[in-house]
């Protein structure tokens, strides 16, 4: 049996080339990473001018009423669980969500505040800084990237002259690049606001962003021709009426 001296010296003589080895035969594996994609969202509250607890808000009556119907779907002992529909009726109310318009939904719903804060900074649908009247967002996941969301991003960004995470001077156009949001067979999208524009090019993109300039409404859905999301090639089914009722019975039955 070798000892622990003899057993290192063999190992040494197996593992130790027995000639030098030019730089250029030297075989290095690269490790490829993705590159860093960070948040265009802080998910720590800090006090600035426009977002602190004196910030002005109140809900209005009309609002207070509305806020009294979502409550009457919860069960008592459950009025709680009504803070997502009430932060999202108070962002609908002051444009962004505010501080201060959670704290009135902590009172409203007479729960801690900083469970309002945990739900606030976990649900990315709720802006918690001043947000431009219409709020772009640009879905870069894999089936909007593949149809083509780089070029709608790229058009967007020189057409307002903003980055993810900006407002436009005139407060007009908030950008947000987003996940999934749903639609990917009529990629590529983004939604404005409440709307989806759908099946997107440059053109398309440029067209919709001059119309909201101009305080229209452009017409939301498919931009290519379709109704919804048939196949774009056209219908492969159903593509004649349907046959009545009695429609291959035996004539006996």
């Amino acid at each position: 049996m070798m000892s622990l001296r003899q057993c290192t010296a063999t190992c040494l003589r197996l593992f130790t080339p027995t000639r030098s080895i030019p730089v250029e035969q030297i075989h290095t594996r690269l490790l490829h990473v993705t590159s860093k994609q960070s948040s265009d969202q802080l998910f720590v509250h800090r006090d600035s001018k426009a977002n602190n607890p004196d910030t002005p808000f109140e809900f209005t009556e009309e609002n207070i009423k509305r806020a009294k119907a979502i409550l009457e779907n919860y069960p008592d002992g459950h009025k709680k669980a009504a803070v997502i529909p009430l932060l999202d009726l108070a962002q609908r109310q002051h444009g962004w969500l505010p501080i201060s318009a959670m704290h009135r939904v902590a009172d409203y719903l007479e729960m801690p505040r900083m469970r309002v804060y945990e739900v606030a900074t976990f649900y990315t649908m709720f802006m918690r800084n001043p947000t431009g009247k219409y709020h772009i967002q640009i879905c870069t996941t894999t089936p909007c990237w593949l149809r083509g969301s780089d070029a709608v991003m790229k058009c967007v960004k020189s057409k307002l002259g903003i980055q993810p995470g900006e407002t436009t001077k005139d407060g007009k156009f908030t950008l947000s690049e987003v996940e999934c949001l749903g639609a990917c067979v009529n990629a590529p999208m983004f939604q404005v606001n409440d709307d989806f524009f759908e099946d997107l090019t440059s053109k398309d993109t440029s067209e919709i962003l001059d119309e909201l300039k101009e305080g229209k409404q452009p017409r939301p859905g498919p931009r290519n021709g379709r109704f919804a999301c048939e196949p774009a090639g056209g219908l492969t089914s159903l593509t004649t009426e349907p046959p009545g009722p009695g429609f291959g019975v035996r004539s006996d039955l």
